[in-house]
């Protein structure tokens, strides 16, 4: 198994690869966290972090990946994820809604044996991983960045176990993760998860010729759902790209019209905010999710 641990701090079609794959292979992500470990105990702030282009949200990779070429699909599945037993969760002067009047502090939480305590409350971990994506075909995107590429989507429910599937958009797809959280709550509401170490392991693999515009997760199960992913500086704009495109995919899948879509979503389909810690720059991101409908094909795929 190839070990990736190269790190990059955007989303770029210049990147050099630092490794090249073969659909059906499975990688192993070795990651820091989006601090770049600088943050080495409970003195160092974010008032005193040059947390800049160069120092945030670090990804490993990319990986060229043969055989994806523009209008493809890369599909991402979820194996492992592998967490450090301690993390940090921080304050920032400009994320979140409680951001004026709190001053800045960061707190190590320790893991151990599945579990996280902070201030002697324990609660159970969800490894996540909050940076993954591949490279847009135009300029640069930041790691701390979230778009139609993927990046910096922080959604809770990429995790151990789900699939993902990312418009390929330049030769080689060129995947990157990074930023794992041991626990987040939907929203990130301080701007921070519990940003931590991580290896991940995944398998890459090739959907050939199949149009999609922004990142879709699937999950599995009995609750089995499909959740597409999209952000925009705003709530109205981010949730008419997400409904956009899962009626776009529904009608494909159903053959149902686009009323009777329109109407299908708003009895089944749920929208949730996955990173909304505003007035941070970063776009509101959120998804909307759909039950699995056995009858028709998959959505993606």
């Amino acid at each position: 198994m190839q070990i990736i641990q190269d790190q990059v701090y955007s989303f770029s079609k210049d990147h050099a690869p630092a490794a090249t794959a073969v659909p059906g292979e499975v990688l192993q992500f070795n990651t820091l966290d989006c601090f770049s470990n600088r943050i080495t105990d409970e003195s160092v702030t974010m008032d005193t972090l040059d947390y800049g282009y160069d120092g945030a949200n670090p990804a490993a990779g990319p990986v060229f990946v043969e055989g994806a070429e523009p209008g493809d699909v890369l599909v991402v599945d979820i194996y492992d994820i592998r967490v450090a037993d301690e993390g940090t969760v921080a304050t920032d002067d400009h994320c979140g809604p409680l951001f004026e009047g709190t001053p800045y502090r960061s707190r190590k939480v320790p893991v151990k044996n599945g579990m996280a305590t902070f201030n002697g409350v324990s609660f159970p971990i969800n490894p996540m991983i909050g940076v993954i994506g591949t490279a847009p075909a135009g300029d640069d995107v930041i790691d701390g960045y979230v778009g139609a590429h993927g990046g910096n989507m922080d959604n809770h429910l990429i995790t151990k176990g789900t699939r993902l599937y990312f418009p390929v958009r330049v030769p080689g797809a060129l995947l990157q993760m990074g930023d794992v959280h041991a626990a987040m709550g939907d929203g990130e509401l301080c701007g921070t998860g519990i940003e931590i170490p991580a290896t991940i392991v995944v398998r890459v693999d090739v959907l050939k010729n199949f149009e999609l515009h922004w990142p879709v997760l699937e999950t599995f199960g009995p609750c089995g759902r499909w959740y597409v992913n999209a952000s925009a500086p705003e709530y109205d704009e981010a949730v008419m790209n997400a409904a956009k495109e899962l009626r776009r995919l529904l009608m494909a899948v159903t053959g149902w019209d686009a009323a009777d879509t329109y109407m299908y979503m708003s009895l089944q389909s749920d929208v949730q905010i996955s990173q909304g810690c505003k007035p941070c720059e970063v776009q509101l991101s959120l998804r909307i999710g759909t039950p699995k409908l056995p009858q028709f094909p998959p959505l993606v795929g």
